[in-house]
């Protein structure tokens, strides 16, 4: 049973990547400080994900390999960290720079959004303003011609080259608001939904790890 493991990731890692590199060879390095491999786990049939230090695993469907590719992307064009804070940061971003279609990406950013508003509530706010000011790659193909552009293009593509506001809009922070209470009021059934059948499949995986060890 192949998992894509995420302790590297839970360490995080917030370096800025240089400009001039290709978002290949970028992502291609991001894979690496993760521990990852090749292929970002994109192809494995397991995500492996940690709460503290409780191992949780839930399958690696086709919506999640569609959207994690402009996931991992995104780490990579704004700078945030693959820590447990920074992906509170990035689902607040994404979450103002809209997902589109991928609908479990909303789902997962609703979660990481509500779940910033508890552990790093400025950064989170910072992070939504940012995205309210800015654009994501979810609706572009996703295909070689676009890992073959550089880093500091996409960026700029995006409008992440530029400073934060210095007054946050009225607009904005209303925007905030009704996001940040919808992703309150989502995160109690969405939990006490989602989280009994992944602890039961997060025991089964583990019993069956534990057969095989």
């Amino acid at each position: 049973m192949k998992t894509r493991h995420t302790e590297a990731r839970a360490r995080g890692s917030g370096a800025k990547f240089p400009p001039e590199l290709t978002l290949g060879e970028a992502r291609a390095r991001f894979f690496e400080e993760a521990g990852f491999g090749a292929d970002g786990g994109y192809g494995d049939r397991w995500v492996e994900i940690r709460v503290g230090r409780l191992p949780l695993w839930f399958p690696n469907t086709e919506g999640r390999r569609r959207a994690v590719p402009f996931h991992d992307a995104h780490h990579i064009l704004t700078g945030y960290s693959t820590a447990l804070p920074g992906e509170t940061e990035i689902a607040a971003w994404e979450v103002a720079t809209g997902l589109r279609r991928h609908y479990l990406g909303w789902l997962l950013d609703l979660l990481g959004f509500a779940a910033g508003l508890v552990i790093n509530p400025r950064r989170v706010y910072r992070a939504y303003v940012r995205g309210r000011h800015s654009a994501n790659l979810y609706g572009r193909e996703w295909d070689d011609a676009l890992l073959a552009r550089e880093v500091g293009e996409l960026r700029r593509l995006c409008g992440l080259d530029g400073a934060p506001c210095a007054r946050v809009p009225l607009r904005d922070k209303a925007s905030f608001a009704l996001w940040a209470f919808a992703s309150a009021v989502f995160y109690v059934p969405a939990v006490a939904v989602f989280f009994p059948p992944v602890a039961l499949l997060s025991l089964a995986v583990w019993y069956g790890k534990r057969r095989r060890a």
